[in-house]
């Protein structure tokens, strides 16, 4: 065990439901460089969800119908897309690429931030919904400009469970921004830019803090598309790090 298994080990955590399959779920974090020590956008979570209330999180979810079926540009770089295929059940391409949809999705909606490339025009028959009103915004989401970074699986007996894999991505390949998303009813009441050590000291879910570690890690080791990424589950009771 290394420190950040030995974390989440002991984490408490109720264990109260029957077991459940994990759902694909995506997250994203955003990395802003402008500065002398890196920061990454937080969201607060509503009080008044009944998951992880309160908590400042990525924004994320889990992989919607239409995420399979939005148009892109661009492409998740190699080693990125073999590592989404790695220790899956059902090894597609397709299923990687939903996933890196998911993450732009969901940053969407929770924040209103548009990553994607204006030089296109409009993607033409989106998904009803998020990706419809994604669209009229005149931005095809970019898939090569986010990296996956990591990989975590919620343990056995939560009451959601989600295999999630989070994703970075430059705060400079914002397209656009929709104001009025956040707010005091909205999924996510607050958002803030933080270096890692102010993240720290937030209200973070256990792994929340571990991928800050871990994404801390990778950026001062380059953060090159060749650096493995980590992938934590576990098992017989104790959490396992493994790099894919």
């Amino acid at each position: 065990m290394n420190d950040h298994t030995i974390t989440l080990t002991q984490a408490e955590r109720a264990r109260t439901n029957v077991n459940l399959r994990p759902r694909d779920a995506a997250t994203m974090l955003i990395l802003d460089h402008s500065g002398k020590k890196p920061r990454v956008l937080m969201g607060k979570r509503h009080p008044g969800h009944k998951f992880m209330p309160g908590k400042y999180v990525f924004p994320g979810g889990r992989i919607e119908p239409g995420d399979r079926r939005m148009a892109a540009t661009g492409a998740l770089a190699g080693p990125c897309e073999q590592r989404l295929l790695a220790r899956c059940v059902r090894p597609r391409l397709q299923r990687g690429r939903a996933l890196a949809l998911a993450a732009i999705r969901e940053t969407f909606e929770e924040t209103g931030l548009i990553f994607g490339s204006a030089d296109y025009g409009a993607p033409e028959n989106p998904p009803e919904g998020v990706w419809a009103d994604f669209a009229a915004k005149g931005v095809f989401p970019d898939l090569g400009a986010i990296t996956f970074v990591a990989r975590a699986i919620t343990p056995p007996r939560r009451p959601k469970r989600f295999d999630t894999r989070f994703f970075a991505v430059d705060a400079r390949a914002v397209a656009g921004k929709v104001e009025g998303v956040i707010g005091p009813d909205s999924e996510l009441i607050d958002l803030v830019s933080v270096t890692f050590d102010e993240a720290r000291e937030l209200d973070l879910p256990t792994i929340t803090k571990v991928i800050i570690a871990e994404v801390e890690e990778r950026l001062k080791a380059g953060f090159a598309q060749y650096l493995p990424v980590p992938f934590y589950w576990e098992k017989r009771g104790s959490f396992v790090r493994e790099l894919l």
